[in-house]
């Protein structure tokens, strides 16, 4: 069965644009592939924790090849509880709005508490950081208001949402990934044509 975590990093609710494209994506494979399971983690909802001192530690200590216990042990756990949502799926939709040139808070706290050794990645002293997610998908769904590919740079923006995440992805062994935008959104001379495109990409990439 295969099974997708689709992650909304903007708070606007149905206002949001990039939701407006995965969900376009979504509605296409779900068409496509009936038996898709899909797990939406809406991070405006979510009740993260913060990565606080005893899940840094914690971090430390299972690089280091040592045990946790008291605090860390239990600060790991929770990692580990929340990390594992994130790897029992096999697909991942992440539609994200570009916030100052990168991602919003909520989604980059997300990924800094599932983003740990021996659960995503590992580290060879000689090779370096070596993903350990395996045969896995992505698409990003993204949006921006100044920003677009055909914008001069930096003067209305600078593309640190899908570089970073790429890179955060590739990290953790997904290099599978595709993407579908909408941008930019507010300095465009016909938004809703543009949209309508962008959401006509989305069923197309789904297809």
């Amino acid at each position: 069965m295969t099974r997708l975590l689709y992650i909304k990093a903007s708070p606007r609710g149905g206002e949001s644009k990039s939701a407006a494209l995965a969900d376009a994506y979504l509605a296409a494979l779900n068409a496509r592939l009936p038996g898709l399971e899909v797990d939406t983690l809406d991070l405006s909802a979510e009740a993260l924790p913060e990565y606080d001192g005893d899940k840094v530690a914690a971090k430390m200590t299972v690089i280091m090849g040592q045990t946790n216990d008291g605090a860390q042990k239990t600060a790991w756990d929770q990692i580990t509880e929340i990390a594992s949502r994130f790897i029992a799926a096999n697909r991942y939709l992440i539609a994200t709005p570009m916030w100052n040139g990168s991602i919003p808070y909520k989604l980059k706290q997300y990924i800094d508490l599932i983003h740990q050794p021996g659960l995503l990645w590992g580290l060879d002293p000689e090779k370096g950081y070596f993903g350990l997610l395996e045969g896995k998908r992505a698409v990003l769904a993204l949006t921006s208001g100044a920003y677009g590919p055909n914008m001069p740079s930096p003067a209305f923006g600078v593309d640190h949402q899908s570089t970073y995440l790429r890179f955060w992805l590739n990290q953790a062994g997904v290099t599978d990934i595709e993407e579908v935008r909408f941008q930019p959104t507010l300095l465009n001379p016909d938004p809703d044509a543009a949209l309508k495109s962008a959401v006509a990409d989305a069923e197309a990439l789904a297809a």
